[in-house]
């Protein structure tokens, strides 16, 4: 997985390598690329303005007995 923040504010994640088979848009500025084998890509406009970065990752620890 890759994650790359563009100083326009631009927001692209890359889930798996690929040839892209399908692109959606969701809304006017997310947009999910497909490939063969599931999401690719998505790619978010306006990121930061929408409140989409900087990301906020959480792990959630789990006892384990």
């Amino acid at each position: 997985m890759k994650i790359i923040y563009y100083e326009e504010d631009t927001l692209f994640i890359e889930f798996q390598k690929g040839q892209i088979v399908r692109d959606e848009s969701l809304s006017w500025n997310i947009n999910v690329a497909y490939t063969s084998d599931g999401i690719g890509e998505i790619t978010i406009l306006d990121a930061q303005k929408n409140g989409l970065y900087p990301l906020q990752i959480e792990k959630v620890l789990s006892d384990v007995a």
